[in-house]
């Protein structure tokens, strides 16, 4: 019904940018809440940002001032603005989206990861 196809990782260096994508396909009204979210091997799932629609936008202290959750018009696509690359950035990025479905509830789904590699 609904998938997430991430996209925009890849390679960069120190104090470069990169901006990742979620894109919402299928059934549904639009995107809720959206949350990125970042993985390293050995180490925990962390959240990184989250956009709710009707609350402050939240960053992982690690990111905050760096790092920008955006969300287009139609609500099928999310953003992270991603600037001032660090090292520690590195990880797989996961999307993660409320989406409102044609039952008139809210379901939540996970992109497919896209990988960020940040050298020094």
């Amino acid at each position: 019904q609904v998938q997430l196809v991430e996209s925009g990782g890849g390679v960069a260096q120190a104090g470069q940018s990169l901006t990742l994508s979620c894109s919402a396909s299928g059934s549904g009204f639009g995107v809720g809440t959206a949350a990125w979210y970042r993985q390293v091997p050995g180490k925990e799932r962390e959240s990184v940002a989250v956009l709710t629609p009707a609350a402050p936008i939240k960053y992982a202290g690690s990111v905050k001032d760096r790092f920008t959750i955006s969300m287009d018009s139609a609500r099928t696509t999310v953003y992270l603005q991603m600037n001032d690359l660090k090292p520690e950035d590195t990880g797989t990025y996961y999307c993660y989206a409320y989406v409102y479905g044609e039952d008139y509830l809210w379901h939540s789904y996970w992109g497919q990861g896209t990988q960020v590699a940040v050298s020094s």
